[in-house]
């Protein structure tokens, strides 16, 4: 079998490589308690899109550091209360996307949730204010500041405030709140999943922002991750703080949140991936200490894995 990184064996074994920082329960501990100290100001504004099986809204609330964050919000009319719900999240540098292609779960009677990540490509606000570099990319926003400041910190704390908002509404269950996405997406998937352990299922697909240091080895610092390699050749062009930054980088590394996951795991991964090394996938699937299955396509890479979305229903439609 063709392979981009270790033989599947190796990998079933794999821990990851980056450096796991000696605070990081305090870290997220801290931040959790920052962001429950948040008013979320919430506001549910009746979108133009309408259909006849469910309202749909423009949901805002205020997270961390003061932005407005924006999400779309699909209502099922006529669906039992409280009802299972869903949250989505998307892929890098993308947006929470069109309203007609969320509509399939209201149809099956579940809320259906989709976050815009801060300073991407959705309505969300980024109110910035870090020192050091802002250049071309958010893992690197904040990297030259405390680690309180990495924007990814902002945003994984967003994806588990919209878990608890979505866990508060009447018509939602909040024992039947689950996730899904995909790349940024799935990354985000597991860190909901890690800091609001009440999510039942979750399922993401390659997840990003992972091991950043086997990707670094790896030389696949680009696409997805160029912006580490920018940092090393603007910031520190001799690696001289390398250790550093990688152990800094720890905070926002999603293998280090995973042992935190309580629900039920369905994970896709294709193992000819160069945008998320499959090795660093691995490293986040081998901490989840709950139930997990994983769902490998051998010859695919970071793209549609046939099936997978089928799947993910299916597995949802089970709670």
């Amino acid at each position: 079998m063709p392979q981009v990184d270790m033989p599947l064996s190796q990998l079933e074994q794999y821990e990851g490589s980056s450096p796991r920082p000696a605070d990081f329960d305090a870290f997220w501990e801290r931040a959790l308690e920052e962001m429950k100290a948040v008013d979320p100001r919430l506001e549910l504004v009746p979108s133009e899109f309408q259909v006849p099986f469910a309202e749909c809204f423009d949901l805002y609330f205020t997270g961390v550091r003061g932005a407005r964050i924006h999400a779309k919000y699909i209502r099922p009319k006529h669906a039992p209360e409280p009802h299972p719900a869903v949250l989505h999240f998307h892929g890098y540098t993308g947006s929470s996307g069109h309203w007609q292609d969320k509509l399939a779960y209201a149809a099956l009677g579940y809320s259906f949730f989709s976050l815009d990540c801060r300073g991407q490509g959705g309505r969300s606000e980024d109110t910035g204010g870090v020192k050091g570099n802002t250049h071309n990319g958010h893992i690197i926003r904040g990297l030259d500041d405390e680690p309180d400041q990495l924007l990814f910190r902002h945003i994984f704390l967003d994806t588990a405030q919209l878990a608890g908002i979505a866990m508060q509404m009447p018509e939602v269950d909040p024992d039947k709140v689950m996730a899904i996405g995909g790349s940024q997406g799935g990354a985000l998937t597991i860190a909901c999943a890690a800091l609001e352990p009440r999510i039942c299922k979750l399922a993401p697909v390659f997840p990003f922002l992972a091991d950043y240091k086997r990707v670094w080895q790896m030389d696949l610092a680009k696409d997805a991750y160029a912006e580490l390699r920018t940092f090393f050749r603007h910031f520190d062009p001799q690696h001289k703080r390398e250790e550093e930054i990688f152990t800094k980088l720890g905070y926002i590394d999603i293998q280090y949140l995973a042992p935190r996951i309580r629900g039920e795991v369905l994970f896709g991964i294709g193992l000819m991936d160069t945008i998320c090394p499959p090795s660093t996938q691995f490293a986040v699937y081998n901490k989840i200490t709950a139930a997990k299955r994983m769902e490998i396509y051998p010859d695919f890479g970071h793209e549609d894995l046939p099936g997978f979305s089928d799947k993910t229903m299916q597995f949802l439609l089970q709670s």
